[in-house]
């Protein structure tokens, strides 16, 4: 028996031991599939370039450490070859972020790569046209939020292999170009929030493999191509914020596996499709802010079991909402608001998540009284209604009902209001729960309300007569004043030209001299509609934001409110570039003066910002560290700025003064040279004692 026990012994210890042999062996194995160390000397070079191009700190990319086991998002095969590569998130050095650049030619040299992830990595400038020509093993291209402008390059629709396409969130123009229909192995495309125009293309409808398609935030137009109902895969489509048009395909209720659908924010027009019925999947539902008319197919939703967000606010539905709305399983969320929908409410039971539920019926044709049923929503808005009644208590807590006909509450409709909307549908209507015929009885009038009446009715029409009276004596005394005054019009502050004029709306502007007259729809373009993410700063005389032309010239424009602003700010500027660009000021392109209220100044764009951002304390660290201007440079820019300045006060006639010199006016081009800025404030030098006090209190710090 002994003998026994010892032979299971051995066999349990050679079995451990085995095991454990093997788990040792994979682990190993798998170990060494991370730490193959890169092989091709081209691609450590090729990695080199591209760290030194992109301006990537060494603490990511540390120059005397191997990429493939350092480098952070470089990811290699088993054989040393580069596949992969990241700097999503990534921070430039401060050499770097001076002047970043769409420098990725080195990228060649990687003939396995697999994916190229730059998102939130500025690279401004446009997608190279070799992209599609050489990078044919690429699968995944991410370039979100990179400042990328310029055309898509139609060579992108040769990748054979591209599954993942992402370009939202930049300043793309020009029409999305139909050759991305041959990318059959895409799964994602998102190319929502830049500036293109023309319509969907045709050539999607052959994407089958497409689970993702989000073009929303652009400037399409025309309809949705029925061919998108092919794309059978499709999961979510967002076609928001656009300008598309025509009729809402039927053939998108063959998209079964569909879970989003976001169509708000358009120009879509005619009734919603009872084929839509056929979105079995959908969960989310946006037809929002369009012109969709006629009556809701009451079968639409009969097989939308899984929908829990429903959105058809501001469009001009009418009739009755389907009943099937109010007792839908998963239904969380549901605004019908801004509609002609009229009908009284269904006496059906709430949804069963009732209490996580928020519908807004608010601003229809509701009419009818309230329910009970409505105590168990989370929060219902029943506003700009005619809904008539009393209201339960448990009600009043949990829903807005203002602007309805119902009975003891405050802010309801006009007692005619009520009766002629009752009235024209045969009913009769409630008389807010009085006796027919009668009005509200109101409260007794007695001689202290009558007198105290007088009082305030006498307070006010003194009050408006001694108003009235002080302000034709205004009116007389700047009339003398400007006849006393008429020899002096010449003072008013700005750079009038020589010999005196009126003020600013009189000024003698060359507009010949001023470059090109833009419109507004240019520069909306230029600035992807003026987006916070192109704000440079909030400036004294306007808003300043970057842009990029068509032609992909970068630019500057400020953003001038004439309704918060000084009206003659910007005229002052213009009359000033009008005689003549001298070298020493900001490049002015043009102007846009198309609206009344706001008005637009173009600019050349500075790549190297102001003074303000261009000194920095000197260090010898290669990373993230601050490094300062040379000597002969700072002279160069104290010269410039002198030159700029004595332009203005001794070329000038009659003399001109800045009024605002400060470190960010002094802008700084690609080679370091003055243009000086902030031209709204300059002002006539005058040499009466009176006027020169005044121009000194000016030239203060607010």
């Amino acid at each position: 028996m002994m003998g026994e026990d010892q032979g299971r012994k051995r066999v349990k210890l050679f079995i451990i031991g085995f095991l454990i042999f093997l788990l040792f062996f994979k682990c190993s194995s798998t170990f060494g599939q991370q730490l193959v160390p890169l092989s091709s000397d081209l691609e450590r070079q090729a990695l080199l370039d591209l760290r030194s191009s992109l301006g990537i700190r060494a603490r990511d990319w540390p120059r005397k450490a191997d990429p493939c086991l350092v480098w952070i998002g470089v990811q290699c095969q088993q054989n040393g070859r580069v596949i992969g590569i990241n700097v999503s998130g990534f921070r430039r050095t401060r050499v770097g972020r001076q002047n970043p650049q769409f420098v990725v030619d080195s990228l060649l040299n990687f003939t396995l790569l697999v994916s190229f992830n730059a998102s939130g990595f500025l690279l401004p400038g446009s997608i190279p046209e070799w992209f599609g020509q050489r990078m044919l093993s690429l699968q995944v291209l991410d370039l979100r939020s990179c400042s990328v402008f310029g055309s898509i390059p139609s060579s992108l629709g040769n990748l054979p292999s591209l599954t993942v396409l992402y370009l939202s969130s930049n300043s793309l123009t020009g029409t999305i170009p139909s050759s991305l229909g041959q990318l059959l192995r895409l799964s994602e495309l998102d190319l929502s929030q830049n500036s293109f125009t023309g319509t969907i293309p045709l050539s999607f409808s052959s994407l089958l493999n497409l689970t993702v398609l989000d073009l929303s935030s652009n400037f399409l137009s025309g309809s949705i191509p029925s061919g998108i109902g092919n794309l059978t895969n499709l999961q979510n489509l967002n076609l928001s914020n656009n300008s598309l048009s025509a009729s809402i395909p039927a053939e998108l209720g063959e998209l079964s596996a569909l879970v989003d659908l976001d169509l708000g924010l358009n120009s879509l027009s005619g009734s919603l499709p009872v084929g839509l019925q056929g979105l079995r999947s959908l969960q989310k539902l946006v037809i929002g802010n369009n012109s969709l008319t006629d009556v809701l197919p009451e079968n639409l939703f009969s097989n939308l079991t899984k929908l829990q967000s429903v959105d058809l606010s501001h469009n001009s539905l009418s009739g009755a909402l389907p009943v099937l709305l109010w007792s839908m399983p998963q239904l969380s969320f549901l605004d019908v608001s801004y509609n002609n929908f009229t009908s009284v409410l269904p006496n059906s039971n709430s949804p069963s998540n009732a209490t996580f539920t928020t519908f807004n019926l608010s601003h229809n044709n509701f009419f009818g009284n309230l329910t009970s049923q409505l105590s168990g929503f989370n929060f219902i808005d029943l506003s700009d209604n005619y809904f008539e009644g009393k209201v339960v208590d448990n009600i009043r807590g949990n829903a807005s009902l203002s602007t309805n006909c119902l009975q003891n509450l405050s802010n309801q409709r006009s007692l005619m209001d009520c009766t002629l909307f009752y009235s024209q549908r045969g009913l009769i209507f409630d008389n807010f729960g009085n006796p027919r015929n009668t009005t509200p009885p109101g409260p007794k009038p007695h001689k202290k309300s009558n007198r105290r009446l007088a009082f305030i009715l006498a307070g006010v029409f003194g009050g408006l007569g001694f108003i009235v009276l002080l302000v034709l004596f205004l009116v007389c005394c700047l009339r003398r004043r400007e006849r006393g005054d008429a020899d002096q019009r010449g003072r008013s502050v700005g750079p009038v030209p020589e010999g005196g004029s009126p003020p600013p709306p009189a000024l003698s502007i060359n507009f010949s001299n001023l470059g090109e007259a833009f419109t507004y729809e240019q520069l909306m373009l230029a600035t992807s509609k003026f987006s916070d993410s192109n704000l440079i700063k909030h400036g004294h005389s306007g808003d300043l934001f970057r842009g990029v032309l068509e032609s992909g010239s970068p630019i500057v424009i400020k953003r001038v409110d004439v309704r918060s602003l000084k009206k003659e700010s910007y005229m002052v500027e213009l009359e000033l570039f009008s005689r003549g660009m001298h070298p020493r000021f900001v490049p002015l392109l043009g102007y846009c003066l198309e609206h009344e209220d706001e008005k637009l100044v173009v600019y050349k764009y500075m790549p190297n910002g102001d003074l303000s951002n261009s000194l920095y304390k000197k260090s010898e660290h290669e990373d993230d560290s601050l490094q300062s201007l040379d000597w002969i440079t700072r002279l160069k820019i104290a010269i410039g700025a002198a030159e700029g300045l004595s332009y203005l006060h001794h070329e000038c006639s009659p003399p001109l003064v800045h009024r605002d010199v400060q470190a960010s006016s002094i802008l700084l081009d690609d080679k370091f040279e003055v243009r000086l800025g902030s031209l709204s404030e300059v002002c006539k030098q005058e040499g009466d004692t009176h006027q020169n006090v005044i121009t000194r209190l000016l030239r203060l710090p607010q």
